[in-house]
């Protein structure tokens, strides 16, 4: 799989302090999200074609979205935010969607989330303490754990869009 001229991936660099060290990876992971998803039809983004699993490239997509939402502005900032796509009786809403649900809204949605998440981390110290407890664990965080997490979680999500795409259309690339 080759990137088009609509995805741009850098390398972080090597040396790098560990504060653009990590911006540095959680934007590969992010740009690698992306590359991913690109050239695909709406269609085929919405398809969940590892049965039984509900895994989708939009859904992924989706879920980044909470998870950028989640960690750096309800956790880190403590904002009061309501889920983009979760609810109460559907916890798992951001794999769930009609054949109404496209990769220009969902897309928007996710850079909208990915800006406002580097914003909320922007010149404030990685020893930072997030100024609400995790709702699922009553913890608290730095915003450096929080910056490894998302790495993690990207990463791990990137890994089952490698497969995902791959039995899409059959690209694979690293």
């Amino acid at each position: 799989m080759t990137t088009s001229s609509g995805s741009h991936r850098n390398e972080p660099a090597t040396t790098a302090d560990e504060r653009d060290m990590l911006d540095g990876w959680l934007d590969y992971h992010r740009a690698t999200l992306a590359w991913k998803c690109e050239g695909l039809r709406d269609d085929q983004l919405r398809r969940a074609p590892l049965a039984p699993s509900e895994l989708s490239l939009l859904g992924l997509v989706r879920h980044m979205a909470e998870v950028e939402r989640y960690w750096f502005r309800e956790i880190i900032l403590g904002e009061e935010l309501p889920e983009l796509f979760c609810t109460g009786e559907d916890p798992d809403g951001d794999f769930h969607f009609d054949d109404e649900a496209t990769w220009a809204a969902t897309e928007q949605v996710w850079q909208t989330e990915v800006e406002l998440a580097r914003q909320a981390a922007a010149g404030r110290s990685l020893d930072l303490r997030s100024q609400a407890e995790s709702h699922h664990r009553g913890e608290v965080f730095s915003l450096r754990w929080v910056y490894t997490h998302m790495i993690e979680e990207y990463a791990r999500h990137n890994g089952h869009a490698d497969l995902l795409r791959e039995q899409i259309d059959g690209a694979t690339g690293d």
